[in-house]
């Protein structure tokens, strides 16, 4: 089929996926006064997903309404954890309001391919029906998809080995219910064995959603493949009745079900000429924990500046694009996520009795290694300090996992840059 030739541009920022970053960055380059197209299959389908992160995470300007709750949370491996940060959980409902300015133009369609920009032309997005709107650059935000990277550069190691995921089967109980599980904590990870099931460790994830409901989550970090949602959905059943809970307490209704399932080791982006990838498209998924939603929510503003200054400045769109990807992926943040992928093959090459074990210490680091390690993404001092510091705390077994897991690491990085 012949690709349609895309038209006179109809935007400066053309952006494929409406989810919590495409939204964030469109909202974001509105207030700049740029012209922008969202571009989604569904783009005012309701967002459904459970989204929490660290309050030191989260941007200043976010309304006090988008946190549905919050608190000190808990960890617990062979050790109980009183961690020092407030975790937050977000009204998924109030964080979509805000991110949707209605200012900005939305289209709906899919996303096949990107039409790269060439002399005399400007990228554009090749949609499902045929049709090419263009703009002086694309931005590439439909996630793990990829949509518009080159065909055949993005595959990494996919068709050798099966990507890392994260997966969780959760459900929606009344507080008083969920209390009798959790104590009534806000259970950030709980790795005890309580659903009896042997094999690749999982732990419930226990969070208020508001004052009167709470998800409880039978979750897998990560594991190649993701652990199958009917592993989960059994180990959250059987960890539930050990609670007490009786089986009708267990809900099964759909809209009391919360099901995930994500890569943790998504490859580089290869971005065409005049596009840049953000959020889940390209780095911005934290390989060991598969936060990405406060860091994206933070790389707005700062990345919509860069296009508005390239733009306004008479960049070209190949010289705008390039001066995004160089804030999205900094030569510094690009080492940070190579050291955490490492970290990612460590959990993944490490035997399944040993993870709880591993998690003590990491919890029980002092909270400035903690927190670069899961924030700093572009702070390599910081993050190899975290690591050193977690190292020296671990286990002579633990230790040598470790060192398996980094050779690992290593070889996967590298074969997928």
């Amino acid at each position: 089929m012949t690709a349609a030739m895309p038209a006179a541009p109809v935007a400066d920022v053309v952006i494929a996926g409406a989810g919590p970053a495409g939204r964030a960055l469109a909202r974001a380059c509105a207030a700049l006064d740029l012209r922008v197209l969202l571009v989604d299959p569904r783009p005012h389908r309701p967002w459904t997903h459970t989204y929490g992160a660290w309050a030191h995470e989260l941007p200043d300007d976010l309304p006090a309404d988008v946190a549905a709750a919050r608190g000190r949370g808990v960890a617990i491996g062979e050790r109980t954890h009183e961690l020092d940060d407030t975790y937050v959980v977000l009204d998924t409902s109030a964080l979509q309001v805000h991110l949707t300015d209605p200012t900005v133009a939305v289209r709906r369609g899919r996303v096949v391919a990107a039409v790269p920009a060439a002399p005399g032309r400007n990228p554009a997005v090749m949609l499902d029906d045929g049709t090419s709107p263009s703009g002086r650059v694309v931005v590439d935000a439909t996630g793990a998809r990829q949509a518009l990277a080159r065909r055949g550069a993005a595959r990494g190691l996919e068709g050798v080995r099966p990507r890392a995921e994260q997966t969780a089967f959760g459900v929606v109980v009344p507080r008083e219910v969920a209390a009798r599980v959790s104590g009534d904590r806000l259970l950030f990870m709980d790795w005890r064995a309580d659903h009896g099931h042997e094999g690749w460790p999982t732990f419930l994830y226990a969070v208020p959603l508001d004052a009167e409901r709470v998800l409880l989550e039978e979750t897998s970090l990560a594991r190649r493949p993701g652990l199958p949602m009917p592993e989960l959905r059994a180990r959250l059943r059987a960890r539930l009745l050990a609670a007490g809970l009786t089986e009708a307490e267990i809900p099964d209704d759909p809209a009391d079900v919360e099901k995930v399932r994500f890569p943790v080791d998504s490859p580089r982006h290869r971005s065409p000429a005049g596009v840049v990838a953000v959020g889940a498209a390209d780095s911005l998924v934290h390989p060991a924990s598969g936060f990405s939603l406060a860091t994206s929510l933070r790389m707005a503003p700062r990345l919509a500046t860069v296009l508005a200054d390239a733009l306004r400045g008479g960049a070209d769109p190949v010289a705008a694009a390039k001066a995004a990807r160089r804030v999205v992926r900094s030569p510094a943040a690009a080492t940070v996520h190579a050291l955490r992928r490492r970290g990612l093959e460590t959990l993944l090459a490490m035997p399944p009795a040993d993870v709880p074990a591993f998690f003590d210490r990491f919890f029980a680091l002092p909270d400035v290694h903690r927190r670069a390690y899961l924030d700093a993404r572009e702070d390599v001092t910081a993050s190899l300090a975290a690591m050193t510091s977690l190292f020296g705390g671990l286990t002579p077994r633990l230790r040598l996992h470790l060192i398996r897991g980094t050779v690992l690491g290593a070889r996967s990085v590298r074969t997928e840059q």
